[in-house]
């Protein structure tokens, strides 16, 4: 089985920021988007999720990410991705189109 690691803080009131790390994939996957939809709250107005440690995403992380970002939006929440520049995550991102429905930084 492969390790992801959700890790959370709340920077401001109404502010969210989740760190990801290790690899995201078909095995895992369903438990990261468990985790996600319990940190997301009532009250949350933005949610920023940093990629920089995340080593590995597929198609069903990719999908995870697509699915929180489908949710968020019905919510009104704004939702952006920290992904480094260069990276393999980056690259997945960048193909599957998912950067042009979230803000990337």
């Amino acid at each position: 089985m492969t390790d992801a690691g959700v890790a959370s803080r709340g920077a401001d009131p109404g502010r969210l920021e989740i760190a990801l790390s290790g690899e995201i994939d078909l095995q895992n996957a369903g438990a990261v988007e468990r985790q996600l939809d319990d940190l997301v709250s009532n009250t949350t107005e933005s949610v920023t999720i940093d990629l920089t440690r995340l080593t590995y995403l597929d198609s069903a992380g990719l999908r995870v990410l697509f699915g929180l970002a489908s949710r968020l939006e019905l919510l009104q929440v704004h939702l952006e991705l920290r992904v480094p520049r260069g990276s393999v995550v980056r690259r997945a991102v960048e193909v599957s189109g998912l950067g042009e429905v979230v803000a990337i930084d």
